[in-house]
């Protein structure tokens, strides 16, 4: 087995967990306008896993870098860098009293997320089934 399907395999694992992470914000967000979550419960979840999921972005776009992936890099520059700045600015956890005020952009931001890790999470599947094949016809033609 390559190292470069081993990758693919960790990039489609990582792009996993930052869909579930993101689906599963947008659930508790919905959650919170349909009011079957109280404010504090929903803001305390979200904020438990929005550094992590920051953390997975990161890692996610070094490694795209250090494995000469451009394409995949470059698109993936943005969301990390706004990462970076809501982070810096320390604007990217969710607070109790202001939850219902900035409801309607958190959910807009965290779809636009959601589509952005499907987008991705299609490149990698095909790419990871490209290199499988790849590697499978070179190993039939060897034998």
């Amino acid at each position: 087995m390559s190292w470069d399907l081993i990758l693919w395999i960790i990039f489609f694992f990582i792009n996993i967990a930052l869909l579930a992470s993101t689906f599963y914000q947008i659930l508790c967000l919905s959650d919170l306008e349909a009011d079957y979550m109280n404010p504090y419960e929903s803001a305390s979840r979200i904020n438990s896993i929005v550094v992590p999921d920051f953390i997975l972005q990161g890692v996610l776009c070094i490694l795209f870098l250090l494995t000469w992936h451009w394409f995949l890099f470059l698109i993936s520059v943005p969301i990390t860098g706004y990462n970076a700045m809501l982070f810096m600015k320390q604007q990217h956890l969710i607070y109790v009293t202001e939850v219902f005020r900035t409801l309607s952009a958190e959910k807009k931001y965290r779809v636009a997320k959601l589509a952005f890790y499907l987008f991705l999470f299609i490149i990698v599947i095909v790419r990871e089934s490209l290199l499988q094949a790849h590697y499978h016809s070179t190993n039939l033609k060897k034998n």
